[in-house]
């Protein structure tokens, strides 16, 4: 008999963008439960080891990690396997360093150097608004948070950027066309483009058309549309390419061209 939840996970079947090599263990990390999912997060010990190479072995990172020196969203974290997802924040203020955890547009978690003015706050997008005990409004946010007496215009899908220090909606953006949005999930993973248009479908998923800034159009679900900034304007720094995916023969010319 199989009782309560299950405790390992096999190296094969961590997620892909992980990037585990196949024969280097039997075993991978499970994620504890946390904020984000076991398939959508980044536990801790791979961040430190895989990602910054600031430990050679897990063990080593489970060192780091119980000198209380790592920070998730302006908290000590010392679970080894505490699953970091997308928009935390990671503070290591012994070197004086910032992380924000984003996708690449090959859909990996690559490690995005941040400034410590960007670190004071992170983007959530909106999954539920309701009213609870007592009349009480409140939402829920993609990482997990239920945030108390929000504005009243915020919506589901739209974008809260809460302060960490004190946990405080500061300022919002709305889900409209036009906006810049991030993918977080399925084919076109780690894309950035503008919003053009939502077709909806009663009974089914809405489907959002957008454009990136090479002009290149592609629909994706409602679900996987985080908005992360008013217009043109993201409201946090991207990668180098901007968030816009090359096809293998755009990156082969890219490559020739930057050797000669």
């Amino acid at each position: 008999m199989v009782r309560g939840p299950k405790k390992h996970l096999k190296r094969v079947n961590a997620p892909k963008h992980w990037m585990l090599d196949k024969l280097g263990g039997v075993f991978a990390p499970r994620p504890s439960c946390g904020p984000h999912k076991l398939r959508e997060c980044l536990p801790l010990s791979i961040f430190l080891r895989n990602r910054l190479k600031y430990a050679l072995t897990y063990d080593e990172a489970k060192r780091i990690l119980n000198q209380r020196l790592i920070k998730v969203d302006g908290k000590v974290r010392t679970d080894k396997t505490y699953p970091a997802g997308f928009m935390d924040v990671i503070t290591i203020e012994k070197t004086n360093e910032n992380f924000r955890i984003i996708y690449d547009v090959k859909g990996r978690f690559a490690i995005h150097r941040i400034t410590a003015e960007e670190a004071k706050y992170k983007l959530c997008k909106v999954k539920k608004v309701m009213v609870g005990l007592k009349g009480v409004p409140s939402i829920v946010t993609s990482d997990g948070r239920t945030i108390r007496y929000p504005d009243p215009l915020i919506k589901v899908n739209d974008t809260v950027k809460i302060t960490i220090e004190n946990g405080k909606i500061d300022d919002f953006i709305k889900f409209d066309s036009g906006n810049v949005c991030m993918i977080t999930g399925g084919h076109n993973i780690g894309r950035v483009g503008l919003i053009t248009h939502r077709e909806r479908h009663p009974g089914s998923f809405d489907i959002v058309h957008i454009k990136d800034s090479l002009g290149h159009s592609f629909a994706t679900r409602l679900n996987n549309v985080f908005v992360i900034g008013k217009s043109n304007k993201p409201w946090i720094s991207l990668f180098k390419n901007k968030g816009v995916r090359l096809t293998i023969a755009e990156e082969r010319d890219r490559r020739i061209q930057a050797r000669q």
